[in-house]
C-alpha cells in the first residue's frame, strides 16, 4: 500500500516537472516571437526592427510608383492638348484662307469704289489711289492699268478689274500694296517696257481719235521717258515750240526707238533713214540750238 502511494507520487512529480519544462520552452518561444499563434503583421514588424540599414528597408518596402493621373485629370489633359492643336490648326486655316485669292472678296472690293455702278469712275479712282498710297499720275498706275487691260484712262470696268486682279492674285487693298514693287519692276524689263509704252498710246487717246493730242502726249512721254532718257527735257521743249498738235502711233513708237538707239550727241542719227519727219525736225532744231 505504501509502495503504491510512492509510485503515484513519483509519477505525479515527473508529470509536473514535464509541464514546467514545457511552460519554460513556450515562454522562451513567446519572447522570441516564434510561437505559432503570432500574427503575420507582428512577424513583419519584428523583421523591420531587426533591419537597421537602408538596404534592409528597401528590401521590405516596395519601390514607389509614379502617380498615374486620375481619369478626370487624364481627360482634362487630353482636352487641353486637343484644344491647343485645334486652335493652331484653326489659325493656320484662317491665315491660309486669307492668303488665298477670293473672287467674292475681289468683287466686294471693286464695289467699294464703284458704288452701285459696274465701273470705277474718277471719284472712285481717286479714293482707290488714296487707299493704296499712290498718286494718280504715278507710272505704277499705268502699269496696273496695263495689267488690267483697261481701255479708258481714269476708268476700271468690272470685267477689267476681275480679270486683272485675278491675274495679280489681289483681292484686298493690302495685297495690292504689297504688289506695287512688282509692278514697278516690270518697267525694268525692256520687253515689258515696250509693251507698256505701246499700250499707253491707246490707253490715253480719245477713242474717237486715231492720234494723241500733244499735251497728253507730252505728259505720257514724261511719265515713261522723263527719268530714263537724258534728252527728254530738250525733246519736250521742242514739242512745246513746234507746230504739232497731235502725235500718231508711228511717231509715238519711233520716239521710243530713238531714245534707245541714238547717241546723246546725235552723232549716229541718219537723216536719210526711215525716221519720221517729226524726229528729223527735232534733230535739226537741236543742232541749231547747240550752235547758237
Amino acid at each position: 500500500m505504501h509502495s503504491d502511494a510512492a509510485a503515484v507520487n513519483f509519477q505525479l512529480n515527473s508529470h509536473l516537472s514535464t509541464l514546467a519544462n514545457i511552460h519554460k520552452i513556450y515562454h522562451t518561444l513567446n519572447k522570441l516571437n516564434l510561437t505559432e499563434d503570432v500574427g503575420q503583421d507582428d512577424h513583419q514588424t519584428g523583421s523591420l526592427r531587426s533591419c537597421s540599414s537602408s538596404d534592409c528597408f528597401s528590401k521590405v518596402m516596395p519601390p514607389r510608383k509614379k502617380r498615374r493621373p486620375a481619369s478626370g485629370d487624364d481627360l482634362s489633359a487630353k482636352k487641353s492638348r486637343h484644344d491647343s492643336m485645334y486652335r493652331k490648326y484653326d489659325s493656320t486655316r484662317i491665315k491660309t484662307e486669307e492668303e488665298a485669292f477670293s473672287s467674292k472678296r475681289c468683287l466686294e472690293w471693286f464695289y467699294e469704289y464703284a458704288g452701285t455702278d459696274d465701273v470705277v469712275g474718277p471719284e472712285g479712282m481717286e479714293k482707290f489711289c488714296e487707299d493704296i498710297g499712290v498718286e494718280p499720275e504715278n507710272v505704277v498706275m499705268l502699269v496696273l492699268a496695263w495689267k488690267l487691260d483697261a481701255q479708258n484712262m481714269g476708268y476700271f470696268t468690272l470685267q477689267e478689274w476681275l480679270k486683272g486682279m485675278t491675274s495679280l492674285q489681289c483681292d484686298t487693298t493690302e495685297k495690292l500694296r504689297n504688289t506695287l514693287d512688282y509692278l514697278r519692276s516690270l518697267l525694268n524689263d525692256s520687253t515689258n517696257f515696250k509693251l507698256i509704252y505701246r499700250y499707253a498710246f491707246d490707253f490715253a487717246r480719245e477713242k474717237d481719235q486715231r492720234s494723241l493730242d500733244i499735251n497728253t502726249a507730252k505728259c505720257m512721254l514724261g511719265l515713261l521717258l522723263g527719268k530714263i532718257w537724258p534728252l527728254f527735257p530738250v525733246f519736250h521743249q521742242f514739242l512745246e515750240q513746234s507746230k504739232y498738235k497731235v502725235i500718231n502711233k508711228d511717231q509715238w513708237c519711233n520716239v521710243l526707238e530713238f531714245s534707245r538707239t541714238i547717241n546723246l550727241d546725235l552723232s549716229n542719227y541718219d537723216e536719210d533713214g526711215a525716221w519720221p519727219v517729226l524726229l528729223d525736225e527735232f534733230v535739226e532744231w537741236y543742232k541749231d540750238k547747240q550752235m547758237s
